[in-house]
């Protein structure tokens, strides 16, 4: 296990310093801002408002039992832009671009078309690696951003449209109950997420196996990992903000 925490931490700081030669293959980084960031805008959306509209039912069902169905607006805001929001979208994230970006390094890596790359004189890091973790530490903090905002939407429809809360006071409220440093840790979380997600499925496709159970090994593998340090990233990340 510390033996792959060094390695994925190596490889991670390899790309990082790697950036700025990224700006030579422009096409490449542009095709990493459309696959991690844009074509995952519907997934992403669609499970905030679902999850913000969720959350709304059940804070009201809840809090009607002790008479504090007030609280919805509070909670709703607090639960998606600390929490939800943040973690939904890593989640998303791990399953859709981790799982994609495994698979197709992982099946380049197998067909020797990354061998081909070193063979021309093109260093796989920089032209494969780099430009997709710097996608990733871009482009998810943006869509926890939507994430958050189009959750907060969903409460807001549940609220107004099946719960009767007033629309403009449910605004205000939830607007003056966040406090600066929560739209910070969320859009925090988004970066620590993008990069770890992103980078663990660029490690684990040039480092797959031979054939094609290389390739799915790689996959599970990576898919796998983002996705459980994604939930210990985000515990670590609350604790360090809010822990006493």
């Amino acid at each position: 296990m510390l033996r792959r925490i060094g390695s994925v931490t190596l490889f991670f700081l390899n790309a990082v310093i790697r950036f700025p030669a990224t700006l030579r293959y422009p096409r490449e980084l542009a095709r990493a801002f459309l696959q991690i960031g844009w074509l995952s805008l519907p997934v992403v959306g669609l499970t905030a408002v679902f999850t913000g509209a969720a959350l709304a039912l059940q804070i009201y069902a809840g809090g009607s039992r002790i008479s504090a169905e007030a609280v919805v607006p509070q909670i709703v805001a607090i639960g998606i832009v600390r929490e939800l929001g943040p973690v939904m979208v890593g989640l998303m994230i791990a399953a859709r671009v981790t799982s994609s970006i495994a698979a197709e390094l992982a099946t380049m890596k197998v067909s020797e078309q990354v061998d081909a790359l070193t063979t021309l004189s093109t260093d796989p890091m920089t032209y494969l690696t780099a430009p997709r973790v710097l996608a990733g530490l871009v482009t998810v903090p943006i869509l926890v951003g939507l994430g958050d905002i189009l959750g907060l939407f969903g409460g807001f429809v549940v609220a107004t449209q099946g719960l009767g809360f007033n629309g403009p006071s449910y605004v205000t409220t939830s607007w003056n109950f966040l406090d600066p440093v929560d739209i910070v840790l969320s859009l925090t979380k988004g970066a620590v997420f993008g990069g770890i997600a992103v980078t663990l499925a660029c490690h684990a496709g040039l480092n797959a196996g031979r054939g094609a159970q290389g390739v799915g090994l790689a996959t599970k593998s990576a898919v796998q990992a983002a996705a459980i340090l994604v939930l210990a990233a985000n515990v670590a990340l609350t604790g360090l903000f809010f822990g006493q």
